[in-house]
């Protein structure tokens, strides 16, 4: 009963540890921080030119170790559990180090979402490209967007 109690415990502190890591600073247009609200932007007519799918990693491709430390944990216990004597210890090793393997790899892809890289003409014939999470805004070549900005951060709307 022991071990089941610590897999179980080990389980809900990977969990915690993964889900901490969900917490992101948005790149879309349509959320805004509490101190972005009620300040001036400079708005900008542009057309679209062109829209291409990406892919925005919220922890800057570089993560945090939780996954990794987390799913490390839950496989050596995991592992331990199998064999008896040296072999539940080699077990363990090898479950930890999977484990590790597989928490970073959810990590990062827990980290990933959908954006876009929208490509405009502004009125005045310059080129910007502004990229941002994709929210189902639709974009397409020839559209009228505005561009909103305000300290250093651009969002593109219709």
């Amino acid at each position: 009963m022991k071990i089941t109690s610590r897999l179980i415990v080990a389980a809900m502190l990977a969990g915690s540890l993964a889900m901490s890591g969900c917490a992101y600073n948005s790149s879309s247009a349509d959320v805004y921080t509490a101190s972005q609200a009620q300040r001036e932007q400079t708005v900008r007519m542009a057309t679209v030119e062109s829209v291409r799918a990406v892919k925005i990693s919220s922890n800057n491709g570089q993560p945090s170790g939780l996954g990794a430390i987390g799913g490390g944990a839950l496989g050596a216990v995991a592992g331990s559990q199998i064999g008896g004597g040296t072999g539940s210890i080699v077990t363990g090793i090898i479950g930890g180090i999977a484990g590790a393997v597989a928490g970073n790899a959810v990590e990062n892809g827990v980290a990933m979402r959908d954006g876009l890289e929208i490509t405009v003409r502004l009125d005045n014939g310059d080129y910007r490209a502004i990229t941002q999470s994709a929210t189902g805004e639709v974009f397409n070549a020839g559209d009228r967007v505005r561009l909103l900005s305000s300290g250093g951060v651009t969002r593109i709307t219709h």
